[in-house]
């Protein structure tokens, strides 16, 4: 599963390594070294830009990095309540359940991290792992995206949120959990935020090859706390290092 990752690219340089626009106006905060539910985090969506009408150029598509809060809210939600409970979404059903079907179908996007945390059961503590790439590239997560609209007196504000797609853990992944976030290669990147595209079906299985070539980087228990969030959480450390683990304050499952 993906409940804690990194995001330290600003969104200009996440548009330029994904070729796109920076559309996200100053939204998204700095470099973020754990990231948790709820925050403001960049996404890549492709879309039909609006004409003078205010109607989708059927002909024209445009990428853009925005800001997304994480955590889907759809857009039939009362209220933000249960963002947190749903900043994954298994991608052996997201075409089916209702709360993800419609942004699977119609709205997907792209979510940049340089690793993401995943917590392996030992004897009497997790042991913390950071799973990246290693060479400052970023990964590609399959996300789907939402808009839930917020009533502010007189005026609706629009919040976009976002949930991470999970699929079963393959290669050595299974190491460290039986899920993990469904990682695209470059190839799948267009297919995958294609609008007009509303069966994706097809790139929902992950990559073996792009899978095996991340690094499993064990890290302090430092990155259980949200309160910690420096350079040093990715560092590698030596397993059975950490003498006192930090508590856990947001707990994954």
């Amino acid at each position: 599963m993906c409940g804690r990752y990194a995001s330290t690219k600003n969104p200009a340089q996440v548009a330029a390594e994904f070729d796109a626009v920076d559309a996200t106006d100053g939204a998204v905060p700095g470099p973020d070294y754990n990231v948790a539910p709820t925050k403001t985090v960049s996404a890549v969506v492709d879309r039909h830009p609006r004409d003078a009408r205010g109607e989708p150029v059927p002909d024209e598509v445009e990428r853009t990095v925005r800001a997304m809060r994480w955590g889907l809210v759809p857009h039939w939600a009362k209220d933000l309540s249960g963002a947190a409970k749903m900043i994954n979404a298994r991608s052996e059903s997201v075409l089916e359940k209702p709360s993800y079907r419609d942004s699977a179908a119609r709205r997907r996007c792209l979510v940049p991290a340089e690793g993401w945390y995943e917590w392996q059961p030992g004897e009497g503590r997790k042991q913390p792992y950071f799973i990246t790439p290693g060479d400052g590239s970023s990964l590609a997560m399959a996300g789907i995206w939402s808009v839930w609209w917020q009533q502010e007196g007189d005026e609706r504000k629009p919040i976009i949120t976002l949930a991470v797609l999970t699929t079963d853990a393959v290669g050595e992944m299974t190491q460290v959990h039986h899920r993990m976030p469904l990682i695209l290669p470059r190839d799948r990147w267009t297919d995958w935020l294609d609008p007009d595209r509303a069966d994706p079906s097809a790139l929902l299985a992950p990559d073996l090859d792009l899978v095996n070539a991340l690094e499993l980087r064990p890290v302090s228990t430092r990155v259980n706390s949200i309160r910690n969030n420096d350079r040093t959480l990715t560092d590698p450390v030596r397993l059975g290092e950490d003498e006192k683990p930090e508590p856990t304050l947001f707990e994954l499952t």
